[in-house]
Formats: C-alpha cells, structure tokens, sequence
C-alpha cells in the first residue's frame, strides 16, 4: 500500500511540476508578445520600406530587432512619381511575405500599431499623412524629405508641437561613422567643407529636395547650423551651392546631375587637416537612429537644423533664379513661413 501511495504522490507531483512549467512558460510567451512594439509603414513605394522590414521582421539577436516589428502598412503611395508608383504592386507582396498585415486605409493601420514610419517616396504626401500620425498620438519618423517644400516641412513641425508628439527626419547618411566623428569633435574644430551627391531632379518637388538633400544633409551634419547667406552657381552638368555661416566658416554642395552615384565630401579641421565626410554605408545606421528615438522621444535630430536644410536649399534655388546673387537665409525662410501659415489654416 505504502509502495502504491509513493506511486501516486511521485505522478501527482510530476504533473504538478509540468504544469507549472507549462504554465510559466506561457507566460513568458504572453508576456514577451506584450512587449513587441508593433511598428507601421505608410508607404511601400520605396525600396525603404522593404529595407527595414527584412532587419526588424528578421532573425538577427538584436534588441531592437526582438523589441520591434512591423505588423501593418498601408501602400499608398505616390501617384503621379512613375517610378515609385510602379513599384508598389511588387513591394506589397514582397512585404506581405514577411507576415505583415496590408491595410485599406491609414486610420485602420493607426488602430494596429505603435509607431510608424512615413515612407511614402513623394514628400508632398507627408503633410496629411503626418498630420493624420501625430493626430492619433503615434510615434512618427518621416523619410526623407520631410515635407517637399520648405512651408510644408515647417507646417509638419508646428503640428508635432500641437500635438505634442516629436518627430524626425534624416538622410542615412548623416549617421554613417566617419560624419557622426567629426559631429562629435573627434579631429577638432570643423572650419569648413565641401559634401556632394547624385542629384536627381523631379519635377514635382523643389530643386535638391527630392534626392540631393543627401548631400546638403551631410553638409549640415558636419558644419551645424548658423548658415547666413546661399549662392549657387549652375552648369548642366553639376551644381554647386556656396553656404556662409555666421562665424564665417564657408561650407559647399555639389549636385551631381550627369556622373557617378556617389556620396561623401571632405571636412577641413583644425587638428587632423583634411578629413573624409561619410558616405552611404546602409540603412542599418538610420534604423538604430529611428528605434533609439522611438525609445527615448529625443529626436536625433532637431527640428531647427532640418528646418536649417530646408531653407538652405530654397534659397539656393532662389539664388539660381536671380543669376547667382547670394540670398539670405532670413528671406529665404520668411518665403518658406508665408507658405506653411497657408497651410496650416487647414489643420488648426
């Protein structure tokens, strides 16, 4: 009798132990799909959106990619860039592969996710796809450009301020190595340089803000801001637009229109000399920029220096317009407020 109790207290308690194992277990599983911040793209007409869904959908032991997914988007889109557009139809089954859900509309993607990348290739979208984000009270960042014009960029901050929701935007390339180095002072003192990139003209959005803000973004990533003055000479071949900053430091960017796809520049420093300004080195860079800010509502970037780009390409193109004559960044950006005054009428 003892032997048969000894039996049944050992498979009582063999059961009870695989059930608390189950049931932790479980737990942890619940417990770790609570913590997934599930993360949502508005448009798949860029191969951006693609990008960074094969690093957070993926396998990599990384902890944004265990933290992070993306769960939703919404495809649309340009309409009227032909080489976006066209890309869409691939893209959302390409996305779709890696267990994301495709939504009809933004306000249904807002009721699935936590934070969303606003990827939508043309930049005059941004202003009602952003304000439709911040309104909801989501964590945004905006691909590049933010807005296609400079009103627009500066509508979509003030939004961001009303709804008290930072938000960000930045090429890639200001987070690549070499360009965060010299930022953070690593050769010294940064008394001037000279950045270049492809530049792509569209139709639909100003001069340099659809593609050639790489360039101008690097610029400023070394340089800062303090910009006073824009001039911009102008051939068929390339561009090159001339900065004067407010301490007198000189800065340029050289779009290339007809030549190879490159990107860099060269900084002039006070204590290494000469010092290669970084280049593309991918989208992982900017990823773990966008994730950290989601993590800390710090954007990496302030809304003055985009703001600062912003104003220094429309004054270039301004100056284009006038034969070369430098222009004011201080007129320049009053032209830029007129416009995002006129906007914003429809928000407020």
């Amino acid at each position: 009798m003892a032997i048969f109790a000894s039996v049944i207290l050992k498979l009582i308690m063999k059961h009870f132990f695989s059930t608390i194992i189950a049931l932790s277990f479980c737990a942890l599983v619940s417990c770790m799909a609570q913590d997934i911040v599930k993360v949502g793209i508005i448009g798949l007409d860029t191969s951006h959106s693609i990008a960074f869904t094969k690093m957070l959908n993926g396998t990599e032991d990384n902890y944004y990619v265990r933290k992070y997914e993306v769960t939703a988007a919404y495809p649309y889109g340009t309409t009227e860039i032909e080489s976006a557009a066209k890309r869409i139809p691939e893209y959302t089954e390409e996305i779709r592969s890696y267990g994301v859900r495709i939504t009809a509309s933004i306000e249904e993607l807002l009721s699935l996710v936590d934070c969303v990348f606003l990827e939508t290739n043309d930049g005059r979208l941004h202003l009602e796809q952003a304000a439709q984000v911040l309104k909801a009270g989501k964590k945004l960042y905006i691909d590049k450009p933010v807005g296609a014009t400079l009103g627009e960029a500066i509508a979509i901050y003030e939004l961001a301020e009303l709804y008290g929701r930072p938000v960000f935007s930045s090429s890639a390339l200001r987070f690549s190595q070499n360009t965060k180095d010299l930022r953070g002072g690593k050769y010294g003192a940064v008394l001037g340089a000279d950045c270049y990139s492809p530049h792509h003209p569209e139709p639909t959005h100003p001069d340099f803000g659809y593609y050639g803000i790489h360039g101008v973004e690097s610029l400023f990533a070394v340089m800062g801001t303090g910009c006073e003055k824009v001039s911009r000479a102008h051939t068929g071949s390339s561009d090159v637009v001339t900065g004067v900053w407010d301490d007198g430091r000189i800065g340029t960017f050289r779009a290339i229109c007809d030549g190879p796809n490159i990107y860099g520049g060269t900084a002039i420093t006070k204590e290494k000399g000469a010092v290669p300004v970084g280049g593309y080195e991918g989208y992982r860079v900017l990823l773990d920029a966008i994730l950290e800010f989601f993590e800390t509502d710090v954007p990496p970037v302030s809304s003055e220096e985009t703001l600062e780009i912003f104003t220094f390409m429309k004054a270039s193109n301004m100056s284009l317009e006038r034969d070369s004559r430098a222009v004011s960044m201080e007129e320049a950006y009053k032209a830029g407020r007129k416009e995002a005054d006129r906007l914003l009428k429809a928000y407020r």
